[in-house]
Formats: C-alpha cells, structure tokens, sequence
C-alpha cells in the first residue's frame, strides 16, 4: 500500500477479514499483516483452500473465525447491477451473511467493523450527507446495507463492539471488477476504445483504496483498542461527473478514445456527495489520493501488467 497508517502490532491477535479476495479485503489483508496482525480469510474466490468459503456456510464460517478477535465484515454482493439481476441472493448474502458473522462475533466476544454503502442515502434531499443523513435507499443494494447496518446496531446495543463504515467508489487496483465505472474507463482510454457513460450528468465520490485502507486501519485500531465509533463515512468530499471522470482518464492516458453517452439506469443514485468532518474528527482521517493523481497511478498500473 502506498502511503501509512496508524501502526499496530500484536502477534497475540487474530482478524478475519470476510471479501478477502476482492479490492479491499486484499488490500486490508496486506496492510494488516504488514503490521505484524495475524490474517484469517474468508471468500468463495480465494485461492487458498483453506480461506475459500462462504459467510452463509456455518462450517465455513466457523473454521474461519475460529481464535478471531475481531472480524472486517466485507463480504458481499458489492454491485448495484449484479444486485437487480439475482435480488434474492443479495438479500441472503449482504443480510442474512452479516447476521451470521454477527452472530458468531458475538459467541466468542470478537468486534465488528461492518462495510457499508453511500448507496444507503439514496437521494438524500441535502447534499453533502453526513452519517446523520436519513437513510432512504432506493434500490436493492441500498435497502440490504441498511438492514445490515440495523444488525449490526442492535448487535452493538447489546455489548457487541461493533463499528460501521460507509464507503464511496472506491478505486485504485488492476485487480477489481471489469464493468465497475473505473477500471472500465482506464482499460478502454488505455486501449482507444469507446469509454460508455451511463448518466454523464451523474456525480459521485471516488476514492482512492490507499486512503480507504487506511482509514479502515484506524478504525480497526480503536475497535481493538476496546473504542466505539458512531458510522463513519470515508470520503474525499468532491464529486465528479461520470462525463468528467470519463474525459480525465483520456486525457491522463493519452489517447483519442472517444466518449458514448449511453442510457441511465434506472435504479441508480444520479448523486453523491459526503462530508468527511465525523472521520476527520474521530479517527484525524482525510483523503490525501486526488481523483487525478489515482488515475494516473491505476493507468500506469495497468500499462506496467500489459507490458508484463
């Protein structure tokens, strides 16, 4: 990971990190690791036998929380598309997973840091939201956040420590899903081909995952420290266009790769824009990653791995 965060050591220590195969879990497994914390694993796509499995396989969970005192709950069906397609295992995954490892946290006494979504504002009636923000989400991703984020409240009501992360676009790695808008944008500026925006006029809050993995680690600190944190969203506090985003890839790649405006969807949030004072006063946290100086970074990633 480029860049810091708070450090930490203790090889008495053992975290779970659920999603450990996607752009965060891996991210956050590194960082942690690199700090001397002790790693156990959870997803269908691991690699490793050992850390491949589902939230919703009790066997599964239960060997992967085994000797955890704390869990990164990350696992899930994390895009709105996939989530319109196949509802109901969005509702098993993103709920019904986040009440199991809740549950089985609870049994040993371990702590919980739940990754939630900007999607649980849906559009809000203010812009920048804060965590106080009414929650309204208006699609299917959205509505299990908020049910996930109300487990994990009522778990905290009742002795769990227990913290909730909101988080916003996030990018920054080669490895991630190909149709999410980001590494879409940079393979097709990189390559020529046409960048599809759907909803040019439609804004939101990208933020790079060193500044993300970051702000996770503090939040872990404190929670493995025994400290509370109200939600806490992690965000820059600028937001971007899709049709700006798009011309500022081609731009920073360099090529003539034209731009088609395509069609909205019409179960996404149009907006997105959040205030970071809460993060800013709780854990000293601020984005230091501009959009410009990530996507460069991610364009010369992809380059380097093209080039082998």
């Amino acid at each position: 990971m480029r860049g810091g965060g708070q450090m930490m050591s203790s090889s008495s220590e053992r975290v779970l990190v659920t999603g450990a195969a996607g752009l965060i879990g891996t991210a956050l497994a590194c960082a942690l690791r690199d700090r001397g914390v002790e790693v156990a694993e959870l997803d269908p796509r691991s690699v490793s036998p050992d850390a491949r499995g589902d939230v919703l396989d009790p066997a599964a969970l239960e060997r992967a929380i085994a000797g955890c005192t704390g869990v990164v709950h990350l696992a899930a069906i994390s895009r709105v598309a996939w989530a319109e397609r196949a509802p109901d295992a969005c509702w098993r995954t993103n709920v019904d997973g986040t009440r199991a490892v809740v549950a089985a946290a609870a049994a040993r006494g371990a702590w919980v840091l739940f990754a939630s979504s900007r999607e649980v504002y849906g559009a809000a009636a203010a812009w920048p939201a804060t965590e106080d923000t009414p929650l309204a989400p208006v699609n299917i991703y959205g509505r299990a956040k908020v049910a996930g984020e109300r487990l994990v409240a009522e778990a905290a009501a009742n002795g769990l420590p227990a913290g909730i992360v909101r988080l916003s676009n996030v990018y920054g790695r080669t490895a991630d899903h190909a149709d999410r808008v980001v590494p879409a944008f940079v393979r097709a500026a990189i390559a020529g081909t046409p960048l599809h925006v759907e909803g040019a006029g439609h804004a939101f809050d990208f933020v790079y995952i060193d500044d993300v993995v970051r702000g996770l680690l503090e939040l872990v600190a404190r929670l493995r420290a025994g400290e509370g944190t109200p939600p806490l969203q992690l965000v820059t506090g600028t937001s971007t266009t899709l049709g700006a985003l798009a011309r500022l890839t081609v731009e920073l790649a360099g090529t003539d790769a034209p731009i088609v405006t395509a069609p909205e969807r019409t179960y996404d949030v149009e907006h997105f824009s959040g205030s970071g004072e809460r993060a800013r006063r709780y854990l000293g946290w601020s984005a230091h990653v501009s959009l410009r100086d990530g996507l460069a970074r991610l364009i010369g990633d992809f380059r380097a791995a093209a080039a082998g």
